[in-house]
């Protein structure tokens, strides 16, 4: 009987996301000068920020190539930013190779058909709430938020929370 993602989430070290349709909502403003605008989820850098700190692998893997993407994650202390990823297995294995990261220990959230053989191979497969309808169909876990407005901060407060790892400096009783 395959596992639950409740089940299976005890195990994630690993985090991976996707940029467009994930930590973005999927719109680009582009302006008169051709630069390209997207906007992320200050709810979503926290949780990245907060399992970069606790130790998490965390990484990403997008076919966007914007530099300020890029700069903005690193802000957040993740080192591993794959931009221009057109064969996203590729960059996952090589990733997994330098860590001796097992598949099964990973989440990765994706939202389209770009991301279908990633998800596949993962431990704990995830899309948005918006995904496309095939990467709906083979997460494990849909987000009741959409890409870009918290289905990151969304899937890592679970796997802390599963592990006891999530803002434990608060007494439960605050809440």
């Amino acid at each position: 009987m395959e596992k639950s993602y409740k089940e299976i989430m005890p195990q994630i070290n690993t985090f991976i996301f996707d940029v467009d349709g994930v930590l973005t909502d999927g719109t680009v403003t582009i302006f008169t000068n051709g630069d390209l605008v997207r906007k992320m989820n200050i709810k979503d850098g926290y949780a990245l920020k907060t399992a970069v700190d606790m130790g998490y692998n965390v990484c990403i893997i997008s076919g966007g190539t914007n530099p300020a993407v890029k700069s903005r994650l690193q802000g957040l202390g993740i080192t591993d930013i794959y931009l221009g990823a057109h064969n996203k297995i590729e960059q996952l294995e090589e990733y997994l190779d330098i860590y001796n990261i097992k598949a099964e220990n990973v989440l990765f959230m994706g939202d389209d058909i770009p991301d279908f053989p990633v998800l596949q191979m993962v431990g704990l497969p995830t899309c948005p709430k918006d995904a496309v309808p095939e990467i709906q169909h083979i997460s494990k876990y849909i987000s009741q938020k959409k890409g870009g407005n918290g289905c990151v901060r969304d899937v890592i407060e679970q796997v802390l929370k599963v592990q006891d790892k999530w803002n434990t400096q608060f007494d439960a009783k605050l809440f």
